[in-house]
């Protein structure tokens, strides 16, 4: 698989990951992400990392990135269903998610961003 799906759901971006990252597929996946925040208008890109078991540093830092870049353009970003070992992990790599609200699942992560588009604007 040579990109990830990512699926518009109203005014939001809806991206579920369903294969182990590596390092071109998250680039190509942000760069898609800002193509689609764009000619989507999106106003959030929820993204359901719960079928990843490993985070590296790289991919921990290119979810940041795409937070930023997603803010730049106006979009919210929330990230759901991150597993324990993978909290811990990006904790002790010292990658800072800035930017990124976190919630448990899909359901949540939706009410996150209806409630920030109301504080955001």
């Amino acid at each position: 698989m040579d990109r990830i799906p990512i699926l518009r759901m109203g005014a939001f971006l809806l991206v579920t990951i369903q294969v182990d990252m590596h390092d071109r597929l998250a680039e190509t996946l942000q760069e898609d992400l800002a193509e689609r925040v764009v000619s989507d208008e999106a106003r959030g890109v929820l993204i359901d990392i719960s079928s990843l078991e490993i985070v590296d540093s790289f991919i921990g830092r290119m979810l940041g990135r795409i937070a930023m870049i997603s803010a730049t353009l106006d979009a919210r970003t929330v990230v759901v269903g991150m597993r324990p070992a993978v909290a811990i992990t990006l904790v002790e790599l010292g990658i800072p998610l800035e930017g990124i609200l976190t919630a448990l699942d899909v359901e949540k992560g939706m009410e996150m961003l209806e409630k920030s588009l109301d504080q955001w604007d």
